[in-house]
């Protein structure tokens, strides 16, 4: 059973105690979406769009593995959200340490970290994040979410690709004057390179980089000239099809270096995901992966493995790329979700040398 203290605070300031418990089953008591949810959803659509919302959820209900809903129907949530619930709905620690003075100070106060870190910064990252950081990444930077994640290590991508062009030197004047209208030199041409089906997210830099359904990235403007390559599509079973897998992951690989050595622009950066959730449930061998860092170290191009949906221990591993067996860790690390936080791990050599 999984239970867990709910709190209500009564006009005094009075804590009023009951339990949530998990049921054995789902409980049906409605046509999903029943009338009350019905009800709720016509409410918020004359605020949001709400074509895509399935029902209205209750959270003060929802326990464990199950979602209620607003009639009082408890559903079975396999995907957890969207993979963001590492342990359950209304977790009895983490409701703890949501009401933390902590917690509350954070919220309340809203600090702006890169210019005024509190005095316990250092702490939370070295517990919260260091402590499960990916082996070879000695540094982090927090974001707001998945896509954002993504989108600023493209940016540190981009920083990092530029000054090896740039060299030493300071920005020039014609750098800084042609930057404020979005043209070269300040704003030079670069790439990011993705793989076929991959999903990481909706922002506009990660937009562009996402592939997985059109219906994501039709009517935005997008970066043109931001390569696709293939992600290896597996037969299954593995063991009757080894050798038919590893002509079709390697044919992907030499097109990935083909794309590398050959794109009239020059890439910054790879990105992929150990597993395409979003794209349909699609994976590829260590090997695959393995022969991918051995292009991007011999090009000089940057491996970032967004580990949005597989990172905190989806997979059997806390991080998935640690199943790869790589023989030099990823220059990024993205993360989300059922971290509870956001943002991406990465070395030291990515921190910009001019700020």
């Amino acid at each position: 059973m999984f239970s867990v203290l709910r709190r209500n605070v009564g006009r005094r300031g009075v804590r009023l105690l009951s339990s949530l418990a998990e049921p054995k089953e789902p409980v049906l008591r409605t046509a999903i979406p029943g009338p009350l949810s019905m009800a709720a959803l016509d409410r918020l659509s004359q605020l949001q769009d709400t074509r895509a919302a399935l029902f209205a959820g209750d959270y003060t209900k929802s326990v464990g593995n199950y979602i209620a809903d607003a009639d009082g129907n408890m559903l079975l949530d396999m995907y957890c959200q969207i993979a963001s619930i590492p342990v359950g709905y209304n977790n009895p620690r983490l409701l703890q340490a949501a009401q933390s003075p902590e917690m509350a100070t954070m919220l309340v106060n809203r600090p702006a970290l890169g210019v005024f870190p509190s005095t316990e910064w250092s702490a939370v990252l070295e517990k919260a994040f260091m402590r499960v950081a990916p082996a070879g990444l000695d540094m982090v930077f927090t974001t707001a979410h998945g896509s954002d994640a993504n989108e600023l290590a493209f940016k540190a991508a981009f920083m990092h690709h530029a000054h090896k062009r740039r060299g030493a030197r300071a920005w020039s004047d014609k750098e800084l004057a042609s930057v404020m209208d979005n043209q070269e030199p300040g704003a030079p041409d670069a790439a990011i390179v993705s793989f076929s089906h991959g999903f990481h997210g909706r922002t506009f830099g990660a937009l562009s980089a996402t592939r997985s359904k059109a219906i994501h990235k039709l009517d935005i403007p997008a970066f043109k000239s931001w390569p696709r390559v293939p992600f290896p599509q597996l037969q299954y079973p593995l063991d009757k099809f080894s050798a038919e897998n590893a002509i079709e992951e390697k044919r992907c690989v030499d097109e990935l270096e083909r794309v590398l050595r050959t794109h009239p622009v020059p890439v910054a950066a790879i990105i992929v995901e150990p597993v395409q959730s979003e794209g349909g449930d699609r994976h590829a061998s260590p090997e695959f992966f393995r022969a991918i860092r051995s292009i991007t170290r011999e090009l000089d191009v940057l491996m970032i493995v967004d580990e949005v949906q597989t990172g905190c221990g989806a997979t059997g591993t806390f991080w998935a790329h640690e199943q790869w067996d790589l023989p030099e860790a990823p220059d990024m690390v993205t993360f989300s979700k059922k971290m509870q936080a956001a943002g991406f791990f990465h070395t030291r050599q990515l921190v910009p040398d001019q700020a």
